[in-house]
């Protein structure tokens, strides 16, 4: 008998790093380079249900630099779980809270950056992160 695979559905999205026109937006290697998250489609793919990367807000460049976010990989979109809450460690915002700066440049430990959590994971992580 066969096992059976679970089939993945997609969902085209635009390429937030470099907003669709597949070059890279600061010309880090030439004005002619294509952009190295959708490889100059100005396209990528990714897993359903979606939410806006919470780390990079959406922008797909990470926080306070000109490389790609760390949490959505560039494409300013995240897959987030059916069941997602707001992150109990970061309070939804996808950046370290324990940080001594105004503005973390750090991900959340807890959600990773997405600023969601499952509804039954996030007792547990929280906890942990405590520790």
């Amino acid at each position: 008998m066969k096992k059976q695979e679970a089939v993945v559905f997609l969902v085209d999205v635009e390429c937030a790093f470099c907003k669709g026109v597949g070059i890279d937006q600061f010309d880090l290697m030439s004005p002619l380079s294509t952009c190295q998250v959708c490889s100059g489609t100005g396209r990528r793919q990714i897993e359903p249900p979606l939410n806006p990367c919470a780390f990079c807000g959406g922008s797909g460049v990470h926080p306070q630099s000109r490389m790609v976010c760390t949490t959505c990989r560039g494409v300013g979109q995240v897959t987030v779980p059916v069941n997602a809450i707001p992150c109990p460690g970061c309070g939804g915002s996808g950046k370290e809270s324990d940080h001594h700066y105004q503005e973390s440049v750090l991900s959340c430990p807890v959600c990773g950056g997405k600023g969601v959590v499952a509804a039954d994971e996030a007792t547990p992580k929280v906890l942990a992160h405590a520790r």
